[in-house]
């Protein structure tokens, strides 16, 4: 390809503590809590509001936060939770238990609610929002590993702004990856690379009349396997979590794999939208003939694609199934979870269906009261001195990525960061060096649940 050197003066902007580039619920979390320990912080997000893919991806329902006996997540992402419920933006059919209490209960809210609040919480903390607003480049001593500068892009322009420390809320990594951090990519460094969902709301569902499951349509499996043998798809996927209620008559739909899709592959990334808004169609018209919700009509396709895999950085501790499968804790570890590993189906294979459902259903679920730790070194890019990465990018394999990529274990992570990067300033010490005992008790001073009772001054390494 042929190359053009550019070669201007941009303005330079300093006076950030901490620079977060990607404002989900990794980014905001580190952001918020960090500006509330009177850091300034600027967070950078690329489109028009925060919450990333409960927001403007459409997956307006949070994965598990309790182990059949406790809330494991606490918080920061605690704090949006039943704040969401106490300004009704949690459906009036569920019971706060599902996320104080119970396993493997999922908690939807209003995607709308949820934008207005993380606004409010972001205002009252300090931090400076800019939207509209991508890291397009990074300005960095290789040597030393430490970042300098970063250059934002919107529209007035480039910018260069003068960083103490930065953390990487992308989700595909891109900071690291413009900053020459080492990662594993989906697909490059693996033999497969789980597929990717365009999300949908819908609306048009009586969920105090349907027959329903939980939170889900009772039938639906069955129906799904009927439309296929009918033909009626124009790929014979069976895994297809499906409709989960929303807010009165609404509903998060998630269905429809787009295989082979690369999120960091803008060619890619743009063909499996367009895939992605096609298959919303068939599932649309799937849940009209087959489920009889005549009236069902689809409000919106998310503008986030659901990337469920791409880049995962390669950390001071990487955290393996062996630590997943021991449930394993650590003294410093920045948070507890408890949800099953979540690996989609790479095929429409009768043989990847069965894997899936007996791992997620069966070898990967723990039983209540279990939880696995977080460990702080998963944040931090190996060798990197003021560069935390945070949410679904952290450092782990693939296995435990499919637990931890996830909202309520990205926000646990992002508050962590946002906690340790202020702790650096403060004190003086790179990333991989704060006393993480201090951190864990800060940690703890803002309500997450870290139940360990050794703590210790120093990283767990592996």
């Amino acid at each position: 390809m042929e190359k053009f050197m550019l070669n201007r003066e941009i303005p330079v902007e300093e006076g950030f503590d901490l620079v977060v580039a990607g404002g989900g619920p990794a980014g905001s979390a580190a952001a918020i809590c960090a500006a509330r320990l009177g850091a300034k912080v600027l967070l950078v997000e690329a489109l028009g509001c925060l919450g990333g893919m409960g927001t403007s991806g459409v997956v307006s329902a949070f994965n598990p936060m309790a182990n059949g006996e406790q809330m494991v997540v606490g918080g920061f992402m605690r704090e949006v939770i039943e704040t969401l419920y106490r300004r009704g933006y949690v459906p009036t059919l569920l019971d706060p238990k599902r996320w104080r209490e119970e396993f493997h209960s999922w908690s939807p809210f209003d995607a709308e609610g949820l934008k207005l609040l993380l606004d409010e919480l972001a205002q009252k903390a300090g931090v400076e929002v800019r939207f509209f607003t991508r890291v397009i480049d990074a300005d960095v001593d290789a040597g030393a590993k430490q970042v300098k500068g970063l250059i934002l892009s919107n529209v007035e322009g480039y910018r260069y702004i003068k960083v103490k420390t930065c953390i990487d809320a992308t989700g595909d990594a891109v900071l690291a990856d413009l900053c020459g951090a080492p990662y594993w990519e989906a697909g490059r460094d693996t033999p497969n690379m789980m597929p990717a969902t365009l999300c949908a709301l819908l609306t048009g569902i009586e969920w105090n009349r349907v027959n329903r499951s939980d939170i889900h349509l009772a039938g639906h499996q069955e129906k799904i396997e009927q439309a296929i043998a009918d033909g009626f798809f124009s790929q014979p996927d069976k895994h297809v979590p499906g409709l989960f209620m929303g807010m009165r008559q609404t509903a998060l739909m998630n269905a429809g794999h787009v295989f082979g899709m690369n999120a960091v592959n803008c060619r890619s990334l743009s063909d499996g939208v367009a895939k992605g808004r096609r298959l919303v169609q068939e599932y649309v018209e799937f849940y009209r003939k087959y489920m009889g919700l005549r009236d069902i009509q689809l409000v919106s396709t998310g503008a986030m694609m659901g990337a469920r895999e791409s880049r995962r950085v390669h950390g001071e501790y990487v955290l393996d199934y062996e630590d997943y499968k021991a449930r394993k804790k650590f003294p410093d570890q920045i948070a507890i979870f408890a949800n099953a590993v979540d690996i989609h189906v790479y095929d429409c294979t009768e043989e990847q269906y069965n894997r899936y459902h007996e791992e997620y259903t069966t070898i990967d679920r723990y039983a209540p009261g279990e939880y696995y730790g977080i460990p702080y070194g998963v944040l931090i890019p190996k060798g990197w001195k003021n560069l935390w990465v945070a949410g679904r990018c952290v450092s782990a394999d693939v296995k435990v990525h499919g637990s931890l990529r996830v909202q309520p274990a990205a926000s646990m992570m992002g508050q962590a960061a946002g906690v340790a990067a202020v702790q650096s300033i403060k004190t003086g010490k790179a990333a991989a060096d704060i006393d993480t005992g201090v951190l864990v008790e800060t940690l703890r001073s803002q309500g997450a649940n870290l139940p360990q009772e050794k703590l210790s001054g120093v990283m767990t390494r592996k």
